[in-house]
């Protein structure tokens, strides 16, 4: 409809949205993140077990409308079982990309330092790329992912 405005959602409104999302997130306890927004600009702070509640609470966030950027201030505070070597981390990696038959693993490099995993290749599909960044991005201990995969056709 033509002349329809939207009217734009207020910081307290986008706040309590954030926090009702994150009681629908399975991955996320409500009561680990705390929630502040300024100009549409959420803040997550809070502790989590886990780089995956870390970064399935900032998927949340961005799912309200309103939010304009996310700033993930959550510490991750890892068990000391759960903490790998980058050694471990690069090993796994191999292992868990070699049993997804749909990834092409002899294609990748696959580097690790201070659990921050990078992965290099070419695949001939986008989903392969993006299967990659899942499943070495779901692996305990992982930090963070960059995909440096190039989709080749």
């Amino acid at each position: 409809m033509k002349g329809v405005a939207i009217e734009p959602r207020t910081d307290e409104q986008i706040r309590e949205d954030v926090l009702a999302e994150l009681k629908w997130e399975p991955r996320v306890q409500p009561n680990e993140i705390g929630v502040t927004v300024k100009n549409g600009v959420v803040t997550l702070t809070g502790f989590v077990g886990s780089y995956t509640k870390k970064y399935a609470a900032q998927e949340a966030a961005h799912r309200v409308r309103g939010v304009k950027a996310v700033a993930n201030d959550i510490e991750v505070r890892l068990p000391n079982a759960a903490e790998r070597t980058d050694e471990d981390i690069a090993a796994a990696a191999v292992r868990a990309l070699e049993m997804d038959a749909s990834v092409p693993i002899d294609k990748f490099d696959i580097t690790v330092s201070k659990a921050w995993v990078t992965l290099r290749g070419e695949v001939q599909w986008h989903y392969q790329r993006e299967e990659a960044y899942k499943v070495v991005h779901s692996l305990g201990g992982v930090k963070g992912v960059t995909n440096l995969i190039v989709v080749r056709r």
